[in-house]
């Protein structure tokens, strides 16, 4: 089951529908997509530094339980064991909770606690397989389980048939500077680098399932903020980025503005330039 928390107000109404009635959800009960791409994306998030935001942060309260998201410094040495699952087809295109489009083909993952957004290590213990992940949303809310991951996520663990897997949480923490910490430990940012070389630095505004309305949005922010707008779409969803951006004091700058103006929802990232659709 999936929770929408929005400025520290559980909508419960609509996730309880959703546990015995399709409710909001076009399907009752999760799935595989029916028609996965012939190659799902296997690249990483990219940790990048994310300023705080309050959106999705706030005290909520679930199913009886309440639940006080970790603080930044709070998370930074965040390391943990436990049972990881994976969520699909019934919420790709709906919204998380912290305002994002959930893209079920993207790397990300839903946790109770941590900061949204962040980023976690997740190492699938029984395999050794590895994936990092962008924590946008709340749960699972099932049993004993510490994280959701998207379809595209746990495809990379290999736990899709078994549907869950034993797992090592390890939190990212990139600062200011660009320092990389994992689990509090600082890092060589060198094979960080390396592969953002063959990137440019975008900032992602929104991810609509309108595509016309992601091209309106993206024309008015293209000529308002002088930089070329990207529309990178796959299984109908549009994600509207402004970019590429030379450097990342700029990029920070622009993130900022744009939050100021309302698109809360707004990130950084490194992306090929080739996904322009």
């Amino acid at each position: 089951m999936r929770i929408l928390v929005r400025f520290g107000i559980p909508i419960l109404a609509l996730a309880l529908t959703a546990c015995t009635s399709s409710g909001r959800y076009s399907q009752h009960y999760d799935s595989a997509p029916a028609k996965p791409p012939a190659q799902l994306n296997q690249q990483d998030a990219i940790p990048v530094h994310i300023p705080f935001s309050p959106r999705g942060n706030q005290p909520y309260r679930v199913l009886g339980k309440s639940y006080t998201p970790l603080s930044v410094n709070e998370a930074i040495d965040y390391e943990v064991e436990g049972e990881a699952s994976w969520y699909g087809q019934k919420f790709h295109g709906h919204m998380t909770s912290n305002g994002e489009i959930y893209d079920m083909y993207a790397m990300s993952a839903a946790h109770k606690t941590l900061p949204i957004p962040s980023f976690v290590r997740v190492t699938n213990l029984s395999n050794n397989k590895q994936v990092v992940v962008r924590v946008n949303d709340r749960g699972p809310f099932h049993g004993n389980r510490v994280l959701d991951l998207s379809y595209a996520a746990a495809a990379k663990l290999g736990m899709l048939k078994t549907g869950t897997a034993h797992v090592r949480i390890e939190k990212i923490h990139v600062k200011a500077d660009g320092q990389m910490l994992i689990a509090g430990q600082p890092v060589n940012p060198a094979s960080e680098q390396d592969t953002q070389a063959e990137k440019a630095l975008y900032i992602q505004v929104a991810a609509l399932s309108d595509g016309e309305k992601a091209r309106q949005l993206g024309r008015g922010l293209e000529n308002l903020y002088q930089l070329p707008m990207l529309i990178a779409a796959d299984k109908g969803i549009h994600r509207l980025r402004l970019g590429p951006i030379d450097d990342e004091q700029q990029a920070e700058l622009l993130l900022l503005e744009l939050r100021k103006n309302g698109y809360e929802q707004a990130y950084s990232l490194y992306a090929p330039a080739s996904e322009s659709l």
